[in-house]
């Protein structure tokens, strides 16, 4: 049984930061691409950052320049700094493991969610 495990989520008032991560735990041979997605209240869940095992990387428009995403392969975690938080970065983040090597094959996973306040 795969989990992904997020955790640094906050309240924090504009132009701040935070951090968070995501850990994969279970049976897992390796992970293809982790993943941050983000569903702001009455909007659909989107791309924020991604990256690839080898470490390459997707940002989303709205995010380039502000926020940065990086993995630890030896510990299956995934993290995402977010600075110069605006306001309408407020939502449930999601992290995201896709095509993880499983005994049973390749898998798709997702957390449960961590929530992101940017709020004076």
């Amino acid at each position: 049984q795969v989990q992904l495990v997020e955790s640094g989520g906050g309240l924090v008032q504009p132009g701040g930061s935070l951090r968070l991560s995501c850990a994969a735990s279970g049976s897992i041979f390796s992970i293809a691409v982790m993943g941050w997605y983000r569903q702001a209240p009455g909007k659909q869940r989107e791309l924020v950052a991604a990256i690839s095992s080898r470490g390459r990387t997707n940002y989303a428009d709205s995010v380039k320049g502000r926020f940065t995403i990086s993995r630890d392969n030896a510990k299956n975690t995934v993290y995402l700094q977010m600075n110069s938080l605006k306001p309408e970065d407020t939502a449930v983040y999601y992290c995201n493991a896709d095509g993880v090597k499983v005994t049973s094959g390749l898998m798709d996973y997702w957390g449960k969610g961590t929530l992101v306040t940017v709020s004076s």
